[in-house]
């Protein structure tokens, strides 16, 4: 054998730096797809049909002006007034964010008045850290119903929480924010109720 031969052939630098460029290209693609758009707009399968019938206890213990507070119904939300219904849970720090926004909203006029309805959805939570949560933070809720079972939530396509749909007078469901509501989604979302109210 001649030398040329033992010699092992020397391979050209490209078959290491296209796979590593096509790499990259793509991790640029998948980066710019996950980061385009507003996250809390994520579109939903029930917007336009009627809120799903699912049956919700109330969150025992929970009193609001020496009151106990009721849950709500499917009913309660096709009667004639806009719904603004929010999922939230005790254990969720996203919930803890937004709840500020909530509070704002049930001092609005609108809610004041009995034109919108503010209701609470409690996911997967104990009832003594729902109580504390609401406690500690302010009850803006009319009523909250909880969903122990996670079941009501996956009838309504809850991807996590918090997330906060608006149901009209007529219990179709018009809107849905995924994520914390900021003020500028909670405006939004009330100004939309008082729109389906009129």
């Amino acid at each position: 054998m001649s030398q040329a031969e033992l010699t092992p052939r020397r391979r050209s630098p490209l078959i290491y730096i296209v796979p590593l460029l096509i790499f990259g290209a793509l991790a640029i693609v998948f980066l710019a797809g996950l980061f385009a758009g507003d996250a809390s707009r994520v579109p939903s399968a029930l917007i336009g049909k009627p809120a799903p019938q699912v049956t919700l206890t109330a969150l025992e213990g929970l009193q609001k002006d020496g009151q106990p507070v009721p849950s709500f119904t499917m009913a309660d939300l096709g009667k004639g007034r806009a719904t603004i219904v929010n999922v939230f849970a005790s254990w969720c720090a996203p919930c803890r964010v937004e709840h500020p926004q909530l509070v704002a909203l049930s001092d609005a006029p609108a809610v004041k008045q009995g034109k919108v309805a503010l209701v609470g959805f409690n996911y997967k939570d104990e009832a003594d850290n729902a109580r504390r949560f609401l406690g500690a933070l302010g009850n803006p809720f009319s009523a909250v119903g909880v969903d122990r079972a996670g079941r009501g939530a996956i009838e309504w396509g809850v991807y996590g929480v918090p997330e906060t749909f608006l149901i009209g007078p007529d219990g179709r469901i018009l809107d849905k924010h995924v994520g914390p509501l900021d003020q500028a989604g909670a405006q939004r979302l009330l100004a939309k109720a008082v729109a389906a109210a009129k």
